[in-house]
């Protein structure tokens, strides 16, 4: 099972760590940046889905009803 959303695809990043050394900033290493994943229920099926996409489903609920 894939670290992804299922809803709109996000998943992992690599980026930078900068750190200040004597008054410069170095990339000194990589980091990964993990989506914020949760599973939830999408009418009957339980999905993998970020919580960006979570708070936009609800909020659509809530103007539908």
């Amino acid at each position: 099972m894939a670290r992804q959303c299922e809803m709109c695809g996000k998943k992992k990043q690599m980026g930078n760590i900068r750190r200040l050394l004597r008054g410069h900033y170095n990339v000194t290493g990589r980091r990964s940046f993990d989506p914020n994943l949760q599973r939830t229920k999408v009418g009957i099926k339980h999905v993998l889905a970020c919580v960006n996409c979570i708070r936009t489903l609800h909020k659509n609920s809530k103007t539908k009803a």
